[in-house]
């Protein structure tokens, strides 16, 4: 199995316990300091997303279980979520209400919008995202935007801590990294760690004005828009 389909088998059986890692329960409970610190840093996203206002037309990518989905529609009442897991987006579903958002199952790879939205979205997906496939990813947002369309994401620094106890985080170079279901199932899944600088400098050379941030120890936060 290559590694997107590796990537795309993995999340889809994860969807069950994908929450396990939102809430630090089980495999990914890290003692209570940690905990406290990564609630911190959500409390940070989210206050981040609320200065950005995303409103208007929102299509939000690789929604999973609707962590963000939740938090989207506080902001908008217009709202496309995609996903390419059929269990995770029957639980982002179920969740948030088959009314309240239009639902669509597709690879985020071979996804293109049917018309362009105020804002795009996208949490911890473009981590996943092989290098390889990083430019061809942005032009998808670019084409999905409105001219004066926004972008928002957020995603992991390279933090150990953040991942379950049975993961072994290899170097932070490494694209690629193993991971285990509950079960003891393995997969290998793309992960690609950004400094906010870097990042923020390829975006720019790719036609976005944007601004990338790190929160206190787990998160990354990344908005702009086209030029």
């Amino acid at each position: 199995m290559n590694p997107l389909e590796s990537q795309k088998a993995y999340y889809d059986a994860r969807a069950p316990e994908y929450n396990d890692w939102w809430e630090r329960k089980g495999r990914y409970d890290r003692g209570a300091e940690a905990t406290a610190a990564w609630r911190a840093d959500i409390d940070a996203l989210d206050s981040w997303l609320d200065e950005f206002q995303p409103s208007g037309s929102v299509l939000e990518l690789a929604c999973g279980t609707g962590n963000w989905t939740e938090k989207l529609l506080k902001h908008s009442g217009d709202l496309t979520a995609v996903d390419a897991s059929p269990k995770m987006l029957a639980q982002c579903r179920a969740r948030v209400g088959a009314n309240k958002a239009r639902f669509l199952q597709s690879d985020i790879f071979a996804f293109e919008a049917d018309r362009q939205y105020d804002v795009v979205f996208f949490g911890f997906w473009l981590s996943h995202v092989p290098p390889e496939r990083f430019e061809e990813f942005w032009i998808r947002i670019r084409a999905a935007l409105k001219p004066d369309g926004r972008f928002f994401f957020v995603d992991s620094q390279y933090e150990a801590s953040s991942t379950a106890a049975d993961h072994v985080l290899t170097a932070k170079t490494d694209t690629r990294q193993t991971r285990k279901l509950n079960d003891g199932r393995e997969f290998e899944v793309y992960k690609i760690f950004y400094d906010p600088d870097d990042l923020s400098q390829r975006l720019r050379r790719l036609g976005f004005q944007n601004e990338v941030r790190a929160s206190e120890r787990f998160f990354l936060c990344g908005h702009g828009q086209r030029k």
